[in-house]
This record gives C-alpha cells, structure tokens and sequence, in this order.
C-alpha cells in the first residue's frame, strides 16, 4: 500500500515517537512509506492533491534511530507525489504544538485531507471529525458518568462558585488545550491566588474548572484504542501506567514522572466500552484514553503516542498490530471498489 503520515515537521520528529514507529513498521512490511509537513500540500491547477514528500530506500530497519537518520539525510528520496493517490493519509499532527504565526498548521490535514477524500484515500482520523475535536468540547459529548465534573466558562465569579462547590479543590485548565498553557491545581493553600490562575489561563479564552480527583496524586493509565476497541496483538492489551514522580500537585500539575506496567482494571475496559460508539460514528481509527481511577480526563485523537512505551512493558510489537489493521483497510476498498465512505471504513 501507499501511506502517507502527515507530521508538523519531519525534523521535529524523534526515534521515539509513535508515528516514526508506524512508519517503519510498515516500510519493513514492504510498502510504500512517505512523510509530508504541515506545509508541503499544494492544491494544483488540475485539482489534485499534491504535496512535496520524503521517503527512504526500500531497505529494512533494525531501529527506528537509523530510519529516521536516513529521512532526515540527504540521501533520503524527496518527491512531489500526488496525494489522492495514496492509499491511506495518516494525520498525525499534534494541534498543541501549533502556536501564535503557525495556527494554521493545527487545520492543514483536515482542509487537505477532506479533498483528497473524494479520490478514495483512507483519511486517519477522518478529518471533519478532527475538525469537531480541536477543542476540549469534544470530551463533553462523551457519556458524563466517565467524566469528572466540568464547567466551561469565562465568567470569574461561575468558576469561583464552582471551586466553592468541588470544596475549595478543583482543577483549571485551558479550553484549546495548547501546550504552552498552564495547568493549575487550586487548593486551600493557594486559593488566595486564584483570581491570577483565572487570569492566566482566560487570557487564551474559555477556563475548564474540572473536578479535582485524589487519585490523580498517582498518577493515570493510557489506553490505546483502534478501531473503537482496545488495541490488542497476541493476547497483550496497549496501555501503561505513568506515576507521578514529584512531590504531590501544587500550583502546576505538570510534573515530572514515569512509566510503569499497568494492570487494567473492569473500569478501564468499561470506559473503552464507553467511548466507543462516538469513536466509531466519528470515525476515530486511532485513539488514547487518559484514565484516573474510573474517569476520562483526556482523549487523543490526533497524534497519540507511547505505542514504544507500552510494547516495552508487553514485549510486544503493537505497531505491528496497528499497520495489519491499516493493510484489510485497503484491502475492503479494493475488493468493494471504493464504495465505503470514509467514516464507515476508518472503524471497519
């Protein structure tokens, strides 16, 4: 197959990184890999889709340090390729890395994603749907038991009578969800500095004001889903747990921790149970939960990562897992001649 990840910048990209995973996995499996920027796609005067892409030899790999080393190297083969020609279009851009003069980045995949629709490519995530989940709004329309309690608002005095409400402890944090915005936990101790917290995060616009949970001290799970369903590859389920490493949350909740085998528990499969019809309806082929205890506290739905973090504690090869699911994808298309729409085949 021809597949194509669309990724902010190939030079941003590190060995580690899930999407660097997925390519290589599926160049050794004998296909045909390219990598697009967020700033590479052209529309062309005979509308087609058309974008300037790298890929590597047809050689396998043994790491994904020397895959991206030779992408990255002047020896990597540079080609402007006609997008509806791909098989599928994989868009891993991550909107939060999109700031100030690059906003329109976070939107390049979904405008030129929904295009080359038509011609038949796979687009993964389907692209409207990402369009509905830039913001934080698209947790909300989850089922509310899994979710901890929330006000959206930019009223001072509405969130000030919700932290009284949740007892003096809440969580704050930005709507858009960018990465260059604070995370605030208020409590008794800080609270007089609560008005300042506001201020921070209003500046960007909408405050979410979140229920505060005790577990959260530990740490969450991620959980990988595909399809709707929990990724699974010989018998072995994608997910671990990350363990707060400092010294309990104080004033930002960004703090350094690490990684852990996770056992999962009923109410984690119960929360995949849970998300799965809207991931579904959505078209949502790729997904990471962020659980606390037997709550959703976030949803990823455009570049989820740690697949190399969870086959280090499973021994086992999930991208594997995730490129077959890819590979009957484009095999449904051929035999039904293109008869699915995308939203229908991205969960099939």
């Amino acid at each position: 197959m021809r597949i194509g990840f669309l990724v902010n910048d190939i030079e941003t990209e590190r060995a580690g990184y899930t999407t660097v995973r997925l390519a290589m996995t599926a160049a050794n499996r004998g296909h045909d890999v390219w990598f697009i920027n967020a700033g590479d796609f052209a529309f062309d005067t005979d509308e087609k889709i058309r974008a300037r892409a790298r890929t590597t030899s047809g050689k396998k790999y043994k790491t994904t340090v020397s895959y991206l080393k030779v992408l990255k190297s002047e020896t990597a083969k540079v080609e402007r390729i006609t997008v509806d020609e791909l098989d599928i279009l994989m868009l891993r851009i991550d909107p939060a890395d999109e700031t100030g003069q690059r906003a329109w980045a976070k939107t390049a995949g979904i405008i030129f994603g929904n295009v080359a629709l038509r011609s038949g490519v796979i687009v993964l995530n389907d692209p409207t749907a990402l369009a509905g989940a830039l913001d934080k709004m698209y947790m909300q329309l989850l089922p509310q038991n899994i979710r901890p309690r929330t006000l959206i608002s930019c009223d001072r005095d509405e969130i000030k009578a919700f932290v009284r409400d949740q007892g003096g402890v809440a969580v704050l944090k930005g709507f858009q969800g960018t990465g260059s915005q604070a995370v605030f936990m208020v409590t008794e101790g800080n609270r007089a500095n609560l008005n300042q917290m506001i201020d921070a995060i209003v500046r960007y616009g909408y405050v979410i004001a979140q229920e505060y949970l005790p577990a959260s001290e530990r740490g969450s799970v991620r959980l990988f889903l595909v399809n709707g369903e929990p990724l699974r590859y010989k018998g072995k389920v994608a997910a671990f747990q990350w363990v707060r490493t400092g010294e309990g949350m104080r004033a930002n909740i960004h703090e350094p921790g690490q990684t852990e085998a996770v056992k999962l528990t009923d109410a984690h499969f119960h929360i995949a149970e849970a998300v799965r019809p809207r991931l579904v309806q959505d078209g949502m082929f790729l997904a990471g939960l962020e659980i606390i205890d037997d709550k959703l506290i976030d949803i990823d739905v455009f570049s989820p990562g740690g697949l190399g973090t969870a086959q280090l504690f499973e021994k086992v090869n999930f991208n594997e897992a995730v490129i077959h699911a890819l590979e009957q994808k484009v095999d449904y298309m051929a035999y039904y001649r293109r008869r699915f729409d995308n939203v229908d085949m991205a969960t099939l």
